[in-house]
């Protein structure tokens, strides 16, 4: 028998002074049973850094393989922005340069060997990758968190998080990374 995706319920007060974004967000996300703390956590808080007019967790896992983790789409249904989560293997990449005029890839775990296939295998648009990286101990403090419902306010200031759950505050940092061709 088949386990079934558990349903987080996040409140969450978004201040991303880097882009301008002020909002407050209540939406739901499904974990898969496959899915480890630390990559639906990442999940939620690329949610987070790309909420925009569009944006959508995907269908992708196991009922849609090919589909990125989140997508912007515009009015039309075209995709505008393909998101992966964790350490996409750059076959995938490729694909997702060639479907989506921009791409961006968060991860919870350490890219540099990420970084040094993608310098040297053929990826279409690889210098247009944008590549984030979260803080390991901010990631692991937000999971330690993790509840089925979560309330936090989470402000984002020059690459910064900061993530306040009632009287604590944990922060972290998001790196940049770029790729370059070898």
């Amino acid at each position: 028998m088949a386990l079934n995706a558990t349903i987080y319920s996040f409140e969450i007060k978004l201040s991303d002074s880097d882009r301008n974004v002020y909002e407050s967000l209540a939406f739901r996300a499904a974990k898969h049973p496959s899915e480890t703390d630390e990559y639906f956590v990442t999940r939620v808080l690329a949610y987070c850094l790309e909420y925009g007019e569009g944006l959508s967790f995907s269908k992708g896992g196991l009922s849609a393989p090919d589909a990125p983790a989140l997508a912007v789409q515009d009015l039309t249904g075209a995709m505008v922005r393909w998101i992966e989560i964790g350490l996409p293997e750059p076959a995938r990449l490729h694909r997702a340069s060639k479907a989506s005029p921009q791409v961006a890839v968060y991860s919870h775990k350490d890219v540099s060997l990420l970084l040094a296939r993608l310098a040297v295998e053929k990826i279409h648009r690889v210098e247009e990758i944008q590549i984030n990286t979260f803080d390991r101990e901010l990631i692991a403090a937000l999971c330690a968190r993790l509840t089925r419902r979560m309330s936090f306010d989470l402000v984002i200031s020059e690459g910064q998080l900061y993530l306040s759950l009632g009287e604590q505050t944990i922060s972290g940092s998001l790196v940049r990374h770029s790729v370059g061709k070898m």
